[in-house]
């Protein structure tokens, strides 16, 4: 079964919760699978993963109990068939604007007669030929998450996601908040309202919803609306989080030091 697909079939009343992968590195992809996230987006959209890349990381992640998904950087027959190849299970897709956009997402990632992906009998995905019937079994094996990014898109939930192959709905909120003419506002309650809607909708198809948050009490918001598996920052995020955090904390710490041994000089000068 796809890992994916099992992931969601296991979480009972707890959504999954993951984070994206945009640090392009190894080390720190492996880290935050061992830090305990759930599954985590392998993102070549928006970093500056080549294939190369993307096949260290998920062997990377291989090591740890973190389900990669990997968001290709478009809805790209060429892309997909080399991401699968390389070994990817569950692809993402963004932008994807209406059911025809998700059927050449599901056909992409098939192989004929089901779809158009092309066959290659030396890969990292069958083990380099060594998966007993893997081309007969691949189609059953790959799971499809389509982003819905617009207001277009939203209006479009239900036909989107009948398309036979989708397997999951994913919300991205600071690209619908800019359609929807509120950039740099992902929480705006006009935005949280369609987010809201979106959630109703899956629920009453049956059809898994996911969303991102960029801090913990937005991602409890979302599960509140219903959302069924949830992502929280980036490790880059993370990493800089943590940082000026910590940065902060000893800046202030020194500057009240400071403070003080003015005060305890002008009393004594005094």
């Amino acid at each position: 079964m796809n890992p994916f697909r099992q992931l969601l079939k296991t979480a009972g009343r707890q959504p999954p919760i993951g984070t994206w992968v945009m640090s392009a590195s190894p080390i720190v992809a492996e880290a935050i699978g061992v830090a305990g996230f759930d599954w985590g987006v392998i993102d070549m959209e928006h970093t500056p993963l080549d294939l190369l890349d993307v096949v260290h990381l998920l062997q990377a992640v291989g090591n740890t109990k973190m389900v990669p998904v990997v968001r290709v950087p478009w809805n790209d027959g060429v892309t997909v068939k080399r991401v699968l190849d390389a070994g990817a299970h569950t692809l993402q897709f963004p932008f994807v604007q209406n059911a025809e956009e998700a059927r050449l997402a599901v056909a992409s990632t098939r192989y004929p007669p089901q779809g158009t992906r092309g066959v290659s009998g030396m890969s990292r995905a069958s083990r380099f030929g060594t998966t007993p019937n893997y081309l007969a079994n691949a189609n059953d094996g790959v799971g499809v998450i389509v982003q819905l990014e617009t207001p277009q898109a939203i209006a479009n939930l239900e036909s989107i996601a009948a398309v036979p192959g989708v397997d999951a709905l994913f919300v991205g909120p600071s690209d619908l908040s800019v359609a929807m003419g509120h950039i740099g506002e992902p929480t705006h309650p006009e935005v949280i309202a369609v987010m809201a809607d979106a959630a109703q909708r899956a629920k009453a198809l049956g059809i898994a919803i996911g969303s991102l948050g960029q801090r913990a009490e937005v991602v409890a918001r979302y599960r509140a609306l219903g959302y069924d598996f949830l992502a929280i920052g980036s490790d880059l995020g993370h990493l800089m989080n943590s940082a000026h955090a910590v940065l902060h904390s000893l800046r202030a710490e020194a500057r009240a030091e400071q403070v003080h041994t003015l005060v305890a000089g002008t009393r004594a000068s005094g």
